[in-house]
């Protein structure tokens, strides 16, 4: 039986962990290196590129600084949140604001540092990576669609960390001879964006009482839910122009399966959308295409399936 200090110390733990959304930080990570193995580095063995303790630092680096990110929000938005999330909140504030600042600095100087290992170039990427985070915390409120691209930016900020990883050590005629490879890859950048603005634009929707309660500056308080919608409507729309590209002019495998059945699923949401009005409907938006981008991730294996397969093979004889 667990003492009452013991108690108050795991329900700390599960605040913090609450905190730093740790249940999204595995997806990230995981997305990374299947970009990795699929995407950027296709050239290399998937077993390589898991054993490469310098991507796994970079990686590192991202989860550590993608976690300071999430507090640094929490601790900006913690009177909003009481507002739009009030039985998360009541549990993040079971940590002291202290606590989630000393916390937040400490996992920004071990990815700035970490990242040192890989090189300076790294280290220095990273803590622009958290200047932008911090700045994005404490201005967001005061723009309507500033916060919102800079959201979704962060959010896919991490796979160019990886880019550069691979990219910024090859000759400049090697770069040239990879332009497809690099197509590729800021077309699938380009589709995961604008699901991440989506998303974004969703929350200013499903937490719109705690935006107005505390002056934030969000594109349906200032232009209206209506024009809010078609925003959002208008950039569905142009995902088609990126599936196009990958499905028909270059070779994403089986992996055009996905954005058959991701067509299906946004027509839904496009409808639904049209048909929602409280916080409970929007949410029920917010997690399919929460669902839709996760789906993204994982099914990144079906551009090259085989590699699996070989890579199980390749284990079994070690």
């Amino acid at each position: 039986m667990l003492s009452r200090k013991n108690k108050l110390l795991l329900m700390k733990i599960v605040s913090l962990f609450s905190v730093i959304r740790g249940y999204n930080i595995p997806v990230i990570v995981v997305a990374q290196y299947l970009s990795a193995i699929f995407i950027l580095a296709p050239d290399k063995s998937a077993l390589s590129i898991l054993l490469d303790f310098k991507l796994f630092i970079v990686v590192f680096a991202s989860a550590l600084t993608i976690a300071s990110g999430y507090i640094i929000n929490s601790f900006y938005d913690s009177k909003k949140d009481l507002i739009n999330r009030p039985n998360k909140s009541m549990l993040d504030r079971l940590v002291s604001q202290k606590t989630k600042l000393q916390v937040y600095f400490t996992l920004n100087f071990m990815a700035t540092l970490s990242a040192l290992y890989v090189s300076w170039r790294a280290s220095l990427f990273f803590a622009v990576y958290i200047f932008t985070i911090w700045l994005y915390s404490h201005k967001r409120k005061k723009y309507a669609l500033y916060s919102n691209f800079i959201a979704a930016f962060l959010a896919v900020f991490p796979f160019f960390g990886i880019l550069l990883f691979y990219y910024y050590r090859l000759p400049l005629n090697e770069i040239e001879n990879r332009t497809n490879d690099l197509a590729v890859i800021f077309t699938h950048a380009a589709f995961l964006f604008i699901l991440l603005l989506v998303r974004e634009m969703i929350k200013d929707l499903e937490n719109i009482k705690g935006d107005l309660a505390n002056g934030y500056q969000t594109i349906p308080i200032v232009f209206g839910e209506k024009t809010s919608k078609s925003a959002i409507t208008i950039l569905l729309l142009i995902t088609v122009l990126p599936v196009y590209l990958l499905i028909n002019v270059f070779d994403v495998g089986y992996m055009d399966l996905y954005f058959y059945v991701g067509f299906m699923v946004m027509i839904f949401f496009v409808l639904k959308l049209w048909q929602s009005e409280s916080k409970k409907q929007y949410l029920l938006l917010h997690n399919l295409l929460k669902f839709l981008i996760i789906a993204g991730v994982c099914c990144i294996v079906l551009i090259d399936p085989t590699v699996l397969w070989h890579g199980r093979k390749l284990l079994e004889t070690l």
